[in-house]
Formats: structure tokens, C-alpha cells, sequence
């Protein structure tokens, strides 16, 4: 029993590490480039809008989009490694 304890809670500890990294990025995207960087941002243009604009109003969502992929993917490696997979 304390064999499976410990792989549980190595899984959850991993896991935890993996959603504050995708977190960090989400923040750093949304509301770095979205609010915090904007101005530096706004010097170049994507199809036609002001990159720092873009960010805040459609780049955080697709960056959030693509984050979710990741996550499942990282998750199912992470689902065969402890043997979670199983099922």
C-alpha cells in the first residue's frame, strides 16, 4: 500500500509542476503581452492590428487553446509513466 501512496503522490506532485508551468505561460501571455508589454508590443502589427492589441483581445485565447492540447498530452505521458493508463 505505501508503494501505491507514493506513486500517487509523485504523480500529483508532477502534475502540480506541470499546471503552474502552463499557468505561468498563460499569465505571462495574457497579461503580459496583453496589458504589461503592450506598448512595446504595439510597435509591430499583425494583420493589420497592433500586436499588444491583438494579444489582449484574441492571441490569450488561442495561446489558452493551445495550452489545453499540451496539457492533455503531457497528461497522457504522465498517465502511462504511473501506470494510470489502464483503465
Amino acid at each position: 500500500m505505501s508503494q501505491k501512496n507514493d506513486n500517487a503522490t509523485a504523480y500529483w506532485k508532477e502534475n502540480i509542476k506541470y499546471v503552474g508551468i502552463l499557468l505561468a505561460i498563460w499569465f505571462l501571455v495574457s497579461y503580459g503581452a496583453g496589458i504589461l508589454f503592450k506598448d512595446a508590443l504595439n510597435n509591430f502589427r499583425l494583420g493589420g492590428f497592433k500586436l499588444g492589441f491583438w494579444f489582449a483581445q484574441q492571441g490569450s485565447i488561442y495561446v489558452f487553446v493551445i495550452l489545453i492540447f499540451v496539457y492533455v498530452r503531457i497528461m497522457n505521458k504522465l498517465d502511462k509513466k504511473y501506470g494510470y493508463d489502464e483503465e
